[in-house]
């Protein structure tokens, strides 16, 4: 069962509302009187852990034969196309 922090809605808002803790089920309907003064309450969103499982993890396998290996397209072993334009140096990868 979750834990759910209410507050006091109190009418001056110089003093400090009080908040508290309850357990309820999530198909409970929200307290809307605190169970001790009978004052209003609103129930308060709170950062928590959340459920935790096990991530789906994935691993990114390069095919070295497809041109989107390497930006010029050279892992495929065909003929450069920046070679044939005439440039100096080549594409900078060991063939």
């Amino acid at each position: 069962m979750p834990t759910y922090v209410y507050e006091v809605i109190t009418e001056n808002s110089e003093t400090e509302p009080r908040r508290f803790e309850l357990f309820q089920r999530m198909t409970d309907e929200r307290l809307k009187f605190d169970p001790q003064s009978g004052e209003p309450v609103r129930r308060i969103i709170t950062g928590g852990l959340g459920i935790k499982r096990n991530v789906l993890r994935r691993s990114t396998v390069v095919n070295k034969r497809s041109a989107a290996a390497t930006a010029c397209g050279c892992a495929t072993g065909r003929p450069h196309r920046h070679a044939a334009k005439g440039r100096s140096g080549g594409c900078g990868h060991n063939h």
